[in-house]
């Protein structure tokens, strides 16, 4: 009989001081262990750290006080219940699952929360961009041009979205195809870059990309099965790395100047094999970390890490909660959903 690995989150000697000093807290998610996390700073320097079981949680959008996550086959908005600036059981938020939104499975990757509220994502299977339906599933909103038809097959990996609040503005999938998994013939250098409006290309060649984002009017991306973080110079296609990641990476949210990424350790399959990632770690003698990375762009440099040992092996998404130093969330597995109410009224306003 062998034992259940042991969980563990073990922060650099500067990473608490560094959230609070930052005045946020980050929230990342783990579909391998069906786990959402929210790691804030204690007084006195200490971590805190909060967890709830959601099955198969991916991606996480957030907006004001409150932030969208996607599960197996449902979307869930989360809205903090407290007033700013008001601390409840040693927490500054709490962030209860206020509606849950059936999808199906459709393999929901990234999302943008849109300045209506309302969540735009990656619907993975379906090889599009999409928002809530009233009456359906989801209703598509814009898909690649090389991809025929509306169907369940994940043909090119859409995985990633870049976005601002004029909308969707450029998308990541690993491989040009418009077979069924026809993708996974190109995880090593058929990765691309699409702009939104003319469906081109912006970036071709790459290996594995994920988590475009824009920050500081600049697009930024991981492309994972290099190990590398950097940046799309969207005139000239050219990505430019500044820094080479301990991981496979997936989730990237920004704090001025710095990146905060999810790493993993890659999984002995068809998905992670053959990639450069493995070269390159293998070449460096280095062992594939699970955790979250904080790199200040102008120097390229890993200032700050919070590992993860035992039985987490993967993380998916990573996002930065503002203005927050401790949050907590509500689950279904106890009563406290049940009796933590906030009334709201049109009579006193």
């Amino acid at each position: 009989m062998t034992d259940t690995p042991q969980f563990d989150l073990i922060g650099s000697a500067s990473f608490a001081a560094w959230l609070a000093g930052q005045d946020l807290s980050i929230a990342f998610t783990t579909y391998q262990a069906g786990k959402l996390f929210l790691v804030g700073a204690q007084p006195g320097g200490r971590l805190s750290v909060f967890e709830r079981t959601f099955d198969h949680c991916m991606g996480l959008g957030v907006g004001q006080r409150r932030f969208w996550m996607s599960s197996l086959y449902q979307l869930w908005q989360f809205e903090d219940f407290h007033d700013p600036g008001v601390m409840q059981g040693g927490f500054d938020a709490t962030y209860v699952p206020v509606a849950g939104h059936t999808t199906g499975d459709i393999d929901v990757h990234d999302i943008h929360v849109q300045p209506d509220g309302t969540p735009l994502f990656v619907a993975t299977r379906f090889n599009c961009l999409a928002t809530l339906s009233q009456t359906g599933s989801f209703t598509e909103v814009w898909r690649p041009p090389f991809i025929d038809r509306l169907t369940a097959e994940d043909r090119c990996h859409l995985n990633g979205m870049a976005a601002d609040d004029m909308g969707a503005r450029y998308v990541s999938c690993v491989g040009q195809s418009n077979v069924a998994d026809g993708w996974r013939d190109h995880r090593r250098d058929g990765g691309m870059v699409l702009d939104v409006a003319s469906g081109a290309p912006v970036a071709a060649g790459l290996s594995m990309p994920h988590s475009p984002r824009l920050h500081q009017g600049r697009l930024w991306l991981l492309q994972t099965g290099t190990g590398e973080f950097g940046e799309v110079h969207i005139a000239t296609g050219q990505f430019n790395p500044i820094c080479f990641l301990p991981g496979f990476a997936r989730g990237l949210c920004f704090v001025g100047d710095y990146a905060v990424i999810g790493l993993s350790r890659p999984r002995e399959n068809r998905t992670f094999d053959g990639l450069k990632l493995n070269e390159r770690l293998a070449q460096k003698g280095l062992t594939p970390k699970c955790g979250l990375c904080v790199v200040n762009l102008k120097t390229g440099a890993l200032e700050h890490l919070l590992e993860i040992e035992g039985v987490v092996q993967e993380l998916y998404d990573v996002a930065v909660l503002p203005d927050v130093k401790r949050p907590r969330a509500l689950g279904f597995r106890n009563d406290e959903i049940r009796f933590f109410v906030r009334p709201e009224s049109q009579l006193d306003r």
